[in-house]
């Protein structure tokens, strides 16, 4: 297959698999069925991480996973590049956390930990009492 450095040729390619392959019309395109195999790559992911296989191999599902997310903006009919642009503009206003020894830049939270920083004159003083930093935030997402 010619490669080409662009988001729309790779598209482009997706499209043709699942012309190829009338996933619309054999329900390639249903998006449940669409999430289960994401799940099954994200597993086999998991598996060439957590077993340490060689990098190519790691490579080769990452690509399955990508070509199955080409396909999701493709059967459900978005504009993923758009999305992915979207996405980062937001993010990127977002402040880095230290979650469990790690970086963390979402708005997902820990069990316990508060989604806002508490507000007020006495956040500082009551903040060990409550085992929260000075920002009110469980002191466990904070590495």
């Amino acid at each position: 297959m010619q490669q080409t450095d662009s988001f729309q040729a790779m598209l482009t390619a997706v499209r043709a698999f699942h012309a190829k392959h009338r996933f619309a019309e054999l329900g390639g395109e249903d998006m449940v069925y669409r999430v289960a195999l994401m799940a099954e790559e994200l597993g086999e992911i998991s598996a060439c991480v957590s077993k340490g296989k060689p990098n190519a191999e790691l490579a080769e599902e990452c690509a399955d996973l990508l070509i199955l997310l080409l396909g999701n903006a493709i059967a459900a009919d978005f504009d993923l590049q758009q999305a992915f642009y979207d996405k980062m503009e937001k993010i990127n206003q977002r402040a880095s956390r230290i979650v469990e020894g790690r970086v963390r830049v979402s708005n997902f939270h820990p069990r316990g930990c508060a989604a806002e920083p508490d507000a007020g004159a006495n956040a500082d003083a009551d903040a060990d009492a409550r085992g929260r930093d000075s920002h009110g935030d469980d002191a466990r997402c904070n590495g």
